[in-house]
C-alpha cells in the first residue's frame, strides 16, 4: 500500500466514527421534540437492523466492488440518515426510522469494508501494526466526535438538528477521502462472482480462526456491558459517567497510536494473554467504585489497555490463520460476531442488572472476561507445544 494513501482512509474513518458516536444525540433529538426514550429505543432497532444487513452485503458483494469504495458508499448513508433526522425534525417516527436503518446500514458496510480494504493492500506480517493504527483513529472519532458535538451544543448553542447537518457533512467528507484511498492505493482483481461468506463456516470453524471469531464476541459483551451501563454502575457513587468515556477513550488511542509498531514485534499469543489480563482486572476495578471513585479510572485504563489494544491482535489472527481464499469470509463472521456481543449482551444485561444487581451484572461480564482469557492461553500453550 503506498504510504501517501494511509492520511486518506485514516482521516476519513475517523470522521465517519464520529457519525456512529453522534448516535448519542438521538434521546436529545426526541427529548427536544416531545418524544421519549421510547423513540431512541425504536431507531436504535432500527440501526440494529440496519448494521446485520451491512455486514453481509459487504460480505457478498467483496468481490465484485473494492470494499474501499463500499465504505465510502456507506460513510454516504450514514451521512444522508443523519441529513434525513435534521430535516425529519421529530415529525412522525417513520422517517427517523428509515433514518436509523440508514445510518446502522452505514455502519454496518463501514465496520467491515474499511478493514478489509486495508487488509487487502497490506502483507500478513504489517497487518498487525497496520490495523492497531486503523484502530486509533476509528475510536478517536467515536470517543472524540460525542466530546465535540457536546461542545458544539452548550458553547456555539446549535440545535441537534444543526449539528446532525455537521455530523452529516463531516460523514460526506469521510465518503469522499475513502473514496480517493480507494483510488490512490487500488486493491486486487475483482470478479463477478459473490462471496458465499456464509457456507464457507464449515472451513472457518475447523481452523484456527475460529477462536478469535468466538473471543470477539466474548469481548463485544464486555465492552457493551461496561459502556452501555456505565451510568447504573456508578449511581449512587461519586463518579459519573462520563468520566470513564473520556478515559477509556484517550488510553486506548494513545495505546494504539504510540504501541503499535512496538507491539507488532511481540509473541502475539503471549501479548494477547497479558492483554486480557489487563481488560480482566479492569472489569475487577469495577466491583470497587462504591468504595471510591477512583476504582473507575483505574478500570477505565485497564480495559482500555486490554480490550482497546487486543482486538487488533486477535482481528489479525481471524485474516492470517486462514487461508487466502476464505479470509474474507473470515473477516466478516468476525465483524458479525462482534456485533453479536455487541447488541445481543445489552439486551441480556439490562434485565441482570435490574433483577440480579450491580455485584452479578459486573460477575459475568468477568465470567466473559475470563473465558476469553481462556481461550488465548489455550492458543498460546498450541503454538508452545507446536514449536
Amino acid at each position: 500500500m503506498r504510504p501517501s494513501a494511509a492520511p486518506f482512509l485514516f482521516t476519513g474513518t475517523m470522521l465517519a466514527a464520529a457519525g456512529y458516536g453522534a448516535t448519542f444525540l438521538f434521546s436529545a433529538y426526541y427529548r427536544a421534540h416531545g418524544g421519549s426514550d421510547v423513540d431512541t429505543g425504536l431507531t436504535l432497532a432500527a440501526a440494529m437492523a440496519g448494521t446485520f444487513t451491512g455486514v453481509p452485503l459487504v460480505g457478498w458483494l467483496s468481490g465484485r466492488i473494492d470494499a474501499a469504495r463500499m465504505s465510502a458508499i456507506a460513510s454516504a448513508a450514514v451521512a444522508l440518515g443523519f441529513l434525513l433526522l435534521a430535516f425529519a425534525a421529530g415529525g412522525g417516527l417513520g422517517l427517523p426510522l428509515v433514518s436509523g436503518f440508514l445510518i446502522g446500514l452505514g455502519w454496518g458496510m463501514f465496520y467491515i469494508g474499511a478493514p478489509m480494504a486495508l487488509s487487502e493492500r497490506v502483507t500478513d506480517a504489517d497487518r498487525g501494526f497496520w490495523f492497531t493504527r486503523f484502530g486509533a483513529f476509528q475510536m478517536a472519532g467515536i470517543g472524540g466526535g460525542p466530546v465535540i458535538l457536546n461542545l458544539v451544543l452548550s458553547e456555539a448553542g446549535l440545535s441537534v438538528e444543526a449539528t446532525f447537518m455537521l455530523v452529516g457533512a463531516a460523514c460526506l467528507a469521510a465518503s469522499l477521502l475513502l473514496w480517493i484511498f480507494g483510488s490512490m492505493a487500488p486493491g486486487g482483481e475483482r470478479t463477478s462472482a459473490l462471496r458465499p461468506w456464509v457456507r464457507d463456516i464449515g472451513v472457518i470453524a475447523r481452523s484456527a480462526s475460529i477462536r478469535p471469531i468466538l473471543m470477539v464476541a466474548l469481548g463485544a459483551c464486555v465492552f457493551s456491558g461496561l459502556l452501555t451501563f456505565q451510568s447504573s454502575l456508578v449511581a449512587g457513587t461519586g463518579a459519573t459517567a462520563a468520566t470513564f468515556f473520556a478515559v477509556y477513550a484517550v488510553t486506548v488511542v494513545a495505546a494504539r497510536l504510540l504501541l503499535a509498531r512496538f507491539l507488532a514485534t511481540l509473541p502475539q499469543a503471549q501479548l494477547a494473554s497479558a492483554l486480557l489480563t489487563s481488560m480482566c482486572l479492569g472489569v475487577a476495578a469495577m466491583f470497587g467504585v462504591g468504595l471510591h471513585p477512583a476504582f473507575q479510572i483505574v478500570s477505565a485504563i485497564l480495559t482500555g489497555i486490554g480490550y482497546g489494544l487486543v482486538y487488533s491482535v486477535i482481528q489479525t489472527w481471524a485474516v492470517n490463520n486462514t487461508e487466502p481464499l476464505y479470509r474474507h469470509a473470515a473477516l466478516t463472521w468476525f465483524v458479525m460476531s462482534y456485533f453479536v456481543g455487541i447488541f445481543g449482551f445489552p439486551a441480556v444485561g439490562g434485565w441482570v442488572l435490574v433483577h440480579l444487581g450491580r455485584e452479578v451484572f459486573l460477575s459475568i461480564l468477568l465470567a466473559a472476561a475470563l473465558a476469553e482469557l481462556a481461550i488465548a492461553a489455550s492458543i498460546g500453550l498450541r503454538r508452545v507445544q507446536a514449536a
